[in-house]
């Protein structure tokens, strides 16, 4: 049976406090992307098999540096199409970064990044979204960060709905969406045009009521 609770997602929110306050998990720490994880990020986003199911263009290694900027850049969610990013941070892993302070100390190495976004204010909805380097993929990462985040938006952030869309193709990301609980909603044919073809996109979506009573 539907919710009649009305609305209440609680904006503004300002992702700064977690520069001071990061979400840690097990091997992760998760905080706020930084215009200083650019290299980090570089070593994920140039790769092949992730622009496959991202629609990022390739870009040079400059571009990719003010694609990194500019969403580091994006801390407050407050309106429609407001997004933040929250780098993935795996404990003790050197980091990439040939002028990092704390390099010669271990880490963290920014292994991937989790996205929040609002899609509507009105109704109460959020979509997640998520990138991980190939490299450290298959040792559970993802869904440690993305329970984590997922865990923050319906504490702190109170949507009614999170959503997550992905390439059909991409059946890591499809098994991670029901790992966190999410159910497959829709798939959409046919919806983007990216490298020479023309690709479905599928929706996954959890309601807060439903991740509540699974914890």
């Amino acid at each position: 049976m539907p919710s009649t609770d009305a609305p209440d997602l609680r904006l503004p929110y300002d992702a700064n406090i977690l520069f001071d306050a990061p979400l840690r998990t097990e091997r992760l720490v998760l905080r706020p992307l930084a215009e200083s994880d650019r290299w980090d990020v570089w070593e994920y986003q140039r790769l092949p098999e992730v622009l496959r199911y991202i629609p990022w263009p390739e870009r040079t290694r400059e571009e990719g540096f003010a694609h990194t900027a500019k969403r580091a850049g994006l801390h407050r969610l407050e309106r429609d199409e407001d997004a933040l990013f929250l780098a993935m941070g795996l404990v003790g892993e050197p980091t990439t970064s040939p002028d990092a302070p704390d390099r010669a100390h271990g880490g963290d190495r920014v292994v991937g990044d989790i996205m929040l976004r609002v899609t509507s204010v009105q109704h109460a909805q959020l979509e997640i979204g998520w990138v991980v380097h190939p490299g450290f993929q298959g040792r559970g990462l993802a869904v440690e960060a993305a329970r984590a985040v997922l865990g923050l938006a319906f504490r702190d952030l109170r949507p009614h709905r999170v959503h997550a869309q992905l390439d059909a193709r991409n059946e890591a990301s499809a098994r991670l969406c029901e790992r966190l609980g999410m159910r497959r909603e829709a798939t959409l044919l046919e919806e983007e045009y990216h490298d020479g073809e023309w690709e479905d996109t599928a929706v996954y979506g959890i309601l807060r009521r439903e991740w509540s009573a699974a914890r």
